[in-house]
């Protein structure tokens, strides 16, 4: 891999991510894993730790991953978890993952008394919605053991939120966390959970704008850093949440709280922060040609996750096309920016130990192209988009 091609082309969004990070913020991811999957993914201690370092994370909550080796109902993986968390020097907080078909509630109970902390449940991995009263015993333990519940709700989903919130609402003092922005149902869960105390949303997505949306549908006080590893890393996850914090319109204090004061409060096992209104409005305002850079970009990173290299170069290069403008606007350093991070990954993408890194280029360019604010303040820029909208409706 070239290491200073890499290094060159990230500079840039490591020294906004210095400039955006408030004074003394603890970062907490709320979303990763160790072991092994049967995808053939896998991440050790020493790899989870050494991905926490390059973020500036000091603690994390951690489960397994879909081990090969799960059965039955996750003993063996749960048990190398916990032991991997008391091998961290209290930076790990250890989950115990539960299959719905083998024992949930036994399992739950033998894995609080080893030392875990929390449930998560993975309702595609292991095939199951939430309509009947399976999960009711699973979800009362964990209300009465003030244990936090984190629930997949990302892509490969059938529609569930109407049973996940029938649940939720039938245990009012269970903390849940949604993870990857419940993109599965993000509208139905946001607007019908709103009123249950103690549903937050984790920021693990690939697209940002699903984490952009989250801060027009929910308080701030409720979504939390989480970056998915082995999948995504905690660094790149960074840029994000600060880039859309930024966006939103947040201060340092609601920075905070999402970087990882939100989620101390949690693991800590003290009350979760009040809430406001949600930050943001309902429109995205986004220059035409970042909005060309953000559409093309953001195709590449599925077509080299789905092994389509053919596709990921050719979307790459449209996305590195509408980077080069000889009229760039206000755009202009984004575009650089974000051109020379595109050129560099294009090079990558043909080194197989450089995909990641590519992959890492490829998000920070989609994560600038979809934050970039306009110089006009936010009640102006809504206000001439409700004043188009009335005028195309009249």
């Amino acid at each position: 891999m070239d290491q200073s091609l890499y290094e060159d082309a990230l500079a840039p969004f490591l020294a906004e991510t210095e400039q955006l990070r408030p004074a003394d913020a603890e970062v907490i991811d709320a979303h990763t894993h160790l072991g092994l999957d049967e995808d053939g993914r896998s991440l050790t201690l020493e790899q989870l730790l050494a991905l926490l370092d390059a973020a500036g994370a000091r603690r994390a909550c951690v489960f397994p991953l879909h081990d090969p080796d799960r059965r039955p109902g996750y003993r063996v993986p749960n048990d190398r978890v916990i032991a991997w968390a008391g091998e961290s020097d209290g930076r790990l907080v250890p989950f115990c993952r539960l299959d719905p078909l083998e024992d949930p509630l036994g399992e739950a109970e033998r894995c609080f008394g080893a030392g875990a902390r929390g449930i998560k449940l993975h309702p595609r991995a292991q095939d199951f919605v939430f309509d009947g009263g399976e999960m009711d015993d699973v979800f009362s333990f964990a209300e009465n053991g003030r244990l936090p519940i984190l629930i997949h709700a990302g892509r490969g989903l059938p529609p569930l939120a109407d049973g996940l919130v029938d649940l939720a609402l039938r245990h009012p003092g269970a903390v849940l966390i949604l993870a990857h922005g419940a993109i599965c149902d993000q509208g139905i869960l946001a607007t019908r959970l709103a009123e249950h105390p103690g549903v937050l949303y984790d920021i693990s997505c690939f697209f940002p704008l699903d984490v952009i949306e989250l801060f027009a549908r929910v308080p701030a006080e409720r979504i939390v850093f989480a970056s998915d590893p082995p999948y995504g890393a905690p660094a790149t996850t960074l840029y994000l949440a600060l880039r859309v914090a930024r966006q939103a319109g947040l201060d340092e204090n609601a920075t905070r709280a999402l970087l990882g004061g939100t989620m101390a409060a949690l693991i800590d096992r003290k009350d979760l922060p009040a809430t406001s209104a949600p930050r943001r409005g309902s429109s995205i305002t986004l220059s035409g040609r970042l909005a060309r850079v953000y559409g093309y970009a953001s195709l590449v990173g599925p077509a080299l996750f789905g092994g389509i290299f053919d596709q990921a170069g050719a979307m790459l290069d449209m996305a590195i096309a509408a980077c080069r403008d000889p009229d760039p606007g206000r755009d202009g350093e984004a575009l650089e920016v974000i051109g020379a991070a595109l050129t560099a990954a294009k090079t990558l993408i043909a080194d197989d130990d450089a995909r990641r890194a590519a992959i890492d280029l490829v998000y920070r360019s989609i994560v600038r192209a979809a934050t970039e604010l306009s110089d006009r303040p936010v009640d102006e820029r809504e206000r001439d988009a409700a004043e188009a909208g009335a005028a195309l409706r009249g």
